[in-house]
């Protein structure tokens, strides 16, 4: 079932706000849109990639060139839309190398994903999420552990301190890389961990309001446990 059409948030209206007129780091200079983030933010599944690219930076929006359209339907292969999910990146501006005239994307820097944890955190904190599907290594190291291996540790359930539990995934971009090479590129995997992610993301809900007032809710580590059962 779809999550509800409502999308009304003030808090994170206010923080969309806020983000636009960000100068905290070098990348607001050169950017064209801040790509704050899009879909239900009252869903409880949040999905955070690494920053924006050509197309999100033209647009605004996250998740919008090839990569995002390979997003799209890997969503679609579990009959979901980006309106059942939240989605956003670690970082809001593009980061690109000037170096030659012609931007060229990179990744961020230390600093500059620092400095865009004043606008993430808030964001997900408003969210509150069940469970944050990290989107590519990036994003895994930013919210999951420092040292994360992507190709070893994904799909597997991880403590977080801004949702329940997290799972990290296989960029789109990456996988779209590896089709060139042999195979689907991993695409069946980043499909089964979105599964798998909504699947837990809706039972930790389910889990939650049912608790009554009083009982004590599940630790961070009863929750990855259970996880493994879901």
């Amino acid at each position: 079932m779809s999550a509800p059409f409502d999308f009304s948030h003030p808090e994170l209206d206010a923080l969309r706000l806020d983000a636009r007129e960000c100068q905290s780091c070098p990348l607001h200079a050169r950017r064209t849109h801040v790509v704050f983030g899009e879909g239900n933010p009252h869903s409880p599944l949040v999905l955070v990639g690494e920053g924006p690219g050509e197309e999100e930076d033209r647009t605004g929006r996250p998740f919008v060139g090839r990569a995002g359209k390979l997003l799209d339907q890997a969503l679609l292969d579990n009959s979901l839309t980006r309106e059942d999910v939240y989605i956003c990146n670690t970082v809001k501006c593009r980061a690109a190398d000037w170096a030659t005239g012609k931007p060229v994307n990179r990744a961020p820097t230390d600093l500059e994903t620092a400095a865009c944890r004043k606008w993430l955190l808030p964001q997900l904190g408003a969210i509150a999420p069940q469970v944050i599907l990290c989107v590519g290594a990036p994003s895994a190291k930013n919210l999951i552990k420092k040292d994360f291996k992507i190709t070893a540790e994904r799909g597997k359930y991880f403590p977080c301190a801004f949702a329940r539990t997290a799972i990290a995934t296989l960029h789109p971009a990456y996988v779209l890389r590896q089709m060139n090479i042999s195979g689907d590129g991993g695409y069946s995997l980043l499909v089964g961990d979105i599964a798998k992610a909504w699947e837990a993301a809706n039972k930790l809900r389910l889990r939650k309001a049912e608790t009554k007032p009083g009982e004590d809710a599940m630790s961070v580590a009863e929750t990855v446990q259970l996880g493994l059962e879901l």
